[in-house]
């Protein structure tokens, strides 16, 4: 809006860069154009002002297909004012000099103008479309009609009203309608979910069913390393037993050849010693006899009472002892007797 100062009696209106002013006194226009400056008398001036800028209009409507069902139309509609001095001329865009408002409401005048240009091809196009075909399909054939149409309306012209471009947000069913629409969509979604969820599942019960396998194969090769390690060991200690075994059968030979060998050596010594033993015996013996035949020849020639008075001699050598004899006279005249 124009921005409006009081001096006295007069008044200053400064405009801004995207609004068209025109200030018309007694009939003829005194400044007319954007950005303007300006004094005037309040009395005596009429003003208008029309924004050139570029103006975003919502629109939202309701529409029914060909299968009878309703929808509802959300579009935007940009426009701007290419002819402010036409739309000047056809809408009420005078400004209170006192307070540099409009008096009326132009731009509701121009929404309205575009929102029923606009409904009018929207409707056109959906009444010859089922209700999936105008949600799926629908936007763009409804953006074009619309565009269409209000680039190419007189009455817009004439105004001085250009559509810089039209939009068809969405077009959506009743709310009832459209979860309907949407059950079938959301149950696959729902199905896919669960095929998922169930693929993760068979794949999580995949990889355990790995990892349980590969912990059992693990279990058994750690099973059979320790067999074998247990027959290595039991290898190992028949081994060391066969060792200690022929160790002591080699030290047990040795040991019984020794010992055999010592009672060979202890035999041929035994042996040599009966000899020796038995020869000096028979070297005694034929000493003893040699020397009893000597005595015998010596006794032999002897006459036979020297051989009793040497008998005499050598029983007494032998006999025991005597304390006291008693000699008779019969005992002592035999004796003399043999003795003579």
């Amino acid at each position: 809006m124009a921005d409006v100062t009081r001096r006295l009696h007069l008044r200053h209106l400064r405009g801004a860069p995207t609004s068209w002013v025109s200030h018309t006194a007694g009939g003829k226009v005194r400044a007319q154009g954007t950005g303007l400056s300006f004094w005037y008398r309040p009395l005596t001036a009429v003003l208008s002002e029309v924004p050139v800028d570029d103006r975003e209009l919502p629109l939202l409507f309701h529409a029914r297909t060909e299968d009878f069902a309703d929808v509802t139309v959300q579009a935007t509609v940009t426009y701007r004012f290419s002819d402010p001095a036409a739309a000047a001329s056809r809408l009420d865009f005078s400004i209170d000099p006192y307070r540099g408002r409009w008096r009326g409401q132009p731009l509701d005048q121009v929404a309205t103008l575009l929102a029923e240009l606009a409904q009018q091809p929207a409707l056109d196009v959906l009444a010859r479309v089922p209700l999936a075909e105008a949600l799926t399909t629908g936007i763009a054939p409804v953006r074009q009609a619309v565009a269409d149409v209000l680039a190419g309306d007189p009455r817009l012209t004439e105004t001085g009203v250009t559509v810089v471009s039209a939009r068809v947000v969405a077009i959506r069913p009743e709310p009832e309608l459209e979860r309907a629409l949407q059950t079938p969509t959301r149950e696959q979604v729902q199905q896919d979910a669960d095929r998922a969820t169930y693929a993760r599942r068979a794949n999580a019960v995949q990889q355990e069913r790995a990892i349980a396998e590969n912990e059992l194969q693990s279990k058994i090769e750690l099973a059979r390393r320790e067999q074998q390690l247990v027959e290595q060991r039991g290898a190992n200690t028949r081994r060391e037993a066969e060792l200690d075994a022929e160790s002591q059968l080699v030290a047990t030979r040795g040991e019984a050849e020794r010992q055999a060998v010592a009672a060979t050596a202890e035999a041929e010594a035994a042996r040599v010693r009966d000899d020796a033993r038995a020869a000096g015996a028979r070297a005694v013996g034929l000493a003893e006899a040699e020397a009893e035949a000597a005595r015998l020849a010596a006794y032999r020639d002897l006459p036979p009472a020297v051989l009793q008075s040497l008998a005499l001699k050598e029983l007494a050598a032998h006999v025991p002892a005597i304390g006291e004899l008693t000699v008779t006279p019969d005992l002592l005249g035999k004796l003399i007797g043999r003795l003579g």
